[in-house]
């Protein structure tokens, strides 16, 4: 079968960022379900070449590695991407802006001594693919005053203070990391494990980790923060051509014979199967 639309998973952590992306999804969306009950929706976007599977797979970063290890291996995508909001630790981001991350920082990794705190920070960068074509699809127009390309910094903690320790902490060691949020480092280090994938973290701000989070919600500003990381997102995809190889074509899961062989077979699927289409065929010999 010929991959004329090969898979970009693409993962949120909260209902208001799902949606965002989901609105851009068009024709018919197909739900498929995991055999171990991981749930995402199949769609297209419209002028882009890609079959978009989504996912909404709740806050931190256990959670994000432990599924896009699963994501990886059930649909087999080119690309992972993490779309969603994040808070603003520096002056010069706006609520609404979207950070590109460049760089995904773990900050929980250290060692607490009696002198203080020393960081073993963990970091991976965008891939570079994905970030070229980032800065090729957001450069000029609106975007140009919205889109910052800067790191970020990730972990299992919610900032809501900037006088706070985690705020120094960053501070001190990440001082490059303009945003932060809870995902992002689980998907790189998994991604960078299963080594055939690449990955981009884009997030609008929607807070600025300030003690005003409160405020800031109220406003309305996480909604307006998840569209706008959403539409970065799908201009990206837009622009970027496919590229690799072994991904399942229209978003069908791959099936796996022992090795690295993937068959498909008009939907109906030959062998162990990792993954099922709802209410699709299935060769149960």
């Amino acid at each position: 079968m010929t991959d004329t639309h090969p898979t970009v998973v693409i993962l949120t952590a909260l209902p208001v960022e799902y949606t965002a992306v989901r609105r851009h999804l068009t024709g018919t969306i197909e739900e498929r379900v995991h055999e171990s009950g991981t749930r995402v929706e199949c769609g297209r976007v419209s002028d882009a070449p890609w079959t978009i599977a989504l996912a909404e797979i709740g806050e931190g970063t256990q959670n994000a590695a432990a599924l896009t290890e699963r994501l990886t291996a059930w649909l087999a995508p080119r690309a992972v991407l993490f779309v969603g909001i994040a808070g603003g630790l520096t002056d010069d981001l706006r609520l609404g802006d979207v950070v590109v991350a460049t760089r995904v920082y773990a900050h929980q990794g250290g060692k607490q001594s009696p002198d203080g705190f020393h960081a073993r920070p963990r970091a991976w960068d965008a891939s570079h693919r994905l970030g070229q074509t980032a800065r090729a699809a957001l450069r000029g127009g609106e975007w140009s005053a919205l889109v910052h390309f800067k790191p970020v910094t990730s972990g299992d903690v919610v900032l809501n203070s900037s006088v706070s320790t985690l705020s120094e902490q960053l501070k001190h060691h990440y001082n490059d990391a303009v945003a932060i949020e809870m995902e992002s480092s689980g998907m790189a280090l998994a991604a960078h494990l299963n080594g055939a994938v690449e990955t981009l973290t884009i997030r609008g701000i929607s807070d600025r980790a300030d003690g005003q989070k409160h405020l800031a919600d109220a406003g309305g500003s996480q909604p307006r923060a998840a569209e706008r990381a959403a539409a970065a997102a799908m201009a990206v995809l837009r622009k970027q051509e496919p590229f690799g190889g072994g991904a399942a074509p229209a978003g069908q899961p791959a099936t796996r014979h022992g090795g690295d062989h993937i068959d498909f077979s008009g939907g109906t699927f030959h062998g162990p199967v990792t993954g099922k289409v709802v209410n699709g065929p299935r060769d149960e010999g």
